[in-house]
Order: structure tokens, then C-alpha cells, then sequence
């Protein structure tokens, strides 16, 4: 049975880091031994803003967290209005065709 390899978080940003330099994901990844998907999910955990130094997903605040829900739930409310606005005007035009 194979043991899963532990990398430390130095290693993490340091890969992070190169394959953004890079600009190559799949060319980093074989360099460092390890798997595109791996190092994929790495540069997807860290939340970096320009000027701060980055963080992980685990250690962005619960009001972050709560902004980003609701700008989601915001999204979908628009899109169910605009689904709605577009039946409607289906429905007024049909009608208008009669």
C-alpha cells in the first residue's frame, strides 16, 4: 500500500510560486516530481490580494466567507430574474402573434 507523501507549506508556495513564473502547470509539476492536479489544487487553495501575503482557504475569515455565499446567492437571484423576464416576454409575444 502506497503512503501518501506529506509536502510542508514552504514547499507548497514554493511550487505555487515557480509554476506561476513558469507559466507552465504540467512542466512545473514534472520538475517537482509531483502531479499537475496536485499543484493545481494548491494554487486554487491560496487566496492571494495584491500587497498581502497569501493565505489559505482554511484561514480566510468567516465574513469573507459569508460575502462570498452571498454574492453567489446574488448571482442566481439575477439569473432567476432574467429567466423569468425572458418567459414573460415569450408569453407577451405569443399572445401579441394571435
Amino acid at each position: 500500500m502506497k503512503t501518501r507523501r506529506q509536502y510542508d507549506e514552504e514547499f507548497k508556495k514554493m511550487a505555487v510560486e515557480l509554476s506561476e513564473a513558469k507559466g507552465s502547470l504540467k512542466v512545473t509539476a514534472d520538475e517537482l516530481g509531483i502531479t499537475p492536479q496536485i499543484l493545481t489544487r494548491w494554487r486554487r487553495e491560496r487566496v492571494v490580494t495584491p500587497g498581502t501575503p497569501a493565505v489559505s482557504r482554511a484561514q480566510v475569515s468567516q465574513e469573507q466567507q459569508e460575502i462570498v455565499r452571498l454574492k453567489k446567492e446574488l448571482k442566481q437571484a439575477e439569473l432567476d430574474r432574467i429567466a423569468e423576464a425572458t418567459r414573460y416576454l415569450k408569453i407577451v409575444v405569443q399572445r401579441i402573434r394571435c
